[in-house]
């Protein structure tokens, strides 16, 4: 038994190598894929386009509980030390999370005048997303077993993880409601590539001493792992499909699902703005090579600790186990949720660079000036309690072309947290490109989270906004 937790506790944590809060891009209007953390984000540029598989990328890897540092430094200590330090000193709230995204393409397009204009964007991305919260009971059990730990229960629900491999189509457009009011939506389709979810599990392994052997221990087991797209790998071994079948199934999955985003931007004052959004509130139905595998029941032993290790060994043990708490393997289809993402934020502005302009032709667009400063909350439902982050930042207009944004923090992650994102515009073509946790790139290996963003695009302004 510990060494199946063992196995499957690994294999957990080994789904990541979520969090998807983008604080810097969030409301840099500069940057045109700031619509796509706010439908509703007050970008009006005549048209643009990005280059496919370059307009848009960005990874974010995490972890609340260690750093990579802490397990594989060339330090001296034992490895196996080393990890029953680490899953000491974390609980099962602590989690790795893993996001990325790339463009495939993007564009937009205005129509109407800039007081009274809709405007139109379309595209599609691929995103990987992975979360998965430290097992921390069967770490614990598998590691050391339970002679020491005897009345103690060991808790099986802590098994919890998520991954996904989607693509998603999207076709968005805000409107100038009136002169402060901008309201944004956008539709999805969503097709999944893979689905490994293990969120509804529970249980225990309790072991007492018995009046009438030496031990009694008892396993009551509720663990459900839902599955689509990866059946052939799990039941038959398959090996690696080939790059062009797997980048087939990254790109164009089987699974279909919709969703939609919501957002706004109002400016009661012209240097004052408040914007929203909230994101992915959709679902995927699985049922291309869906595939549920259940352990259910419960085991009574009593005697010595049963040794699952050696099966030749085991006697009739390991069979009365497995009649116990079966493996028991479906096929039918389930429905996911994508992980809702909030966003909002205060900003106020100051440096009017227009004051000598002969007409206030851009009176309520932030861009006109040249200092910004404001928070930004984000919120992200996961499988147990919401992800949440706040963030100060500071906009700059340094001159026309060449604008910055430095943002510092406060998550689960790290409390010093300080990024950094500059867009550049050279005549018509953009680069962007953006990083946060600044200060851990002096050592990676002790950083808890990292974020990075890159980007080309090009983009067509109209005289007025020049």
């Amino acid at each position: 038994m510990r060494k199946q937790l063992l196995t499957f506790s690994l294999l957990l944590c080994s789904l990541v190598s979520l969090a998807q809060n983008k604080q810097i891009l969030y409301n840099f209007t500069a940057v045109p894929q700031s619509m796509m953390t706010n439908p509703g984000a007050d970008v009006s540029y005549k048209f643009y386009f990005g280059v496919p598989f370059l307009s848009g990328f960005s990874a974010n890897v995490g972890s609340t509980g260690f750093s990579a540092y802490d397990l594989f430094a060339a330090n001296g200590v034992d490895f196996n030390t080393k990890l029953r330090t680490v899953v000491n000193e974390t609980t099962n709230k602590d989690k790795l999370v893993l996001n990325e995204q790339l463009e495939v393409f993007n564009g937009g397009f205005r129509l109407g005048e800039r007081d009274n204009y809709t405007y139109f964007s379309f595209g599609m991305y691929q995103e990987l997303d992975a979360i998965v919260y430290v097992p921390k009971d069967p770490l614990v059990l598998a590691l050391d077993g339970n002679q020491n730990y005897i009345g103690r229960s060991f808790n099986l629900g802590d098994l919890n993880a998520k991954a996904e491999a989607v693509s998603v189509l999207h076709f968005g457009f805000h409107k100038n409601i009136t002169e402060k009011l901008i309201l944004g939506a956008r539709a999805k389709i969503y097709t999944s590539g893979f689905n490994v979810t293990t969120t509804k599990n529970a249980g225990y392994v309790y072991t007492i001493p018995s009046n009438n052997t030496v031990y009694e221990q008892q396993i009551y087991s509720d663990l459900q792992l839902q599955t689509s797209g990866l059946s052939n790998y799990i039941d038959n071994n398959a090996g690696f499909e080939g790059g062009k079948k797997t980048a087939k199934k990254a790109f164009l999955g089987p699974d279909l699902g919709l969703g939609f985003d919501l957002g706004f931007t109002y400016n009661p004052k012209k240097n004052i703005q408040w914007t929203g959004s909230i994101l992915d509130i959709g679902f995927i139905n699985h049922s291309s090579d869906a595939k549920t595998y259940t352990y259910k029941g419960i085991y009574n032993y009593q005697g010595v600790n049963p040794n699952f290790s050696n099966i030749n060994n085991s006697g009739d043990t390991y069979q009365e186990f497995q009649d116990a708490i079966p493996l028991d393997t479906t096929r039918a289809t389930y429905k996911t949720w994508r992980p809702i993402k909030v966003n909002a934020s205060y900003q106020y502005s100051w440096n009017d660079h227009r004051t000598d302009a002969p007409c206030d032709c851009l009176g309520k667009s932030n861009q006109a000036y040249q200092n910004g400063v404001g928070a930004q909350l984000f919120m992200m439902s996961t499988p147990k309690a919401p992800m949440i982050a706040l963030t100060g930042f500071y906009q700059r207009r340094i001159f026309t072309g060449l604008n910055m944004k430095a943002t510092y923090t406060v998550d689960s992650f790290s409390y010093s947290n300080i990024g950094l994102g500059l867009s550049a515009n050279i005549g018509a073509f953009n680069l962007y490109l953006m990083g946060d946790n600044l200060l851990a790139y002096r050592d990676l290996s002790k950083a808890k989270s990292l974020s990075f963003q890159m980007g080309l695009n090009f983009v067509f302004k109209g005289k007025e906004e020049e």
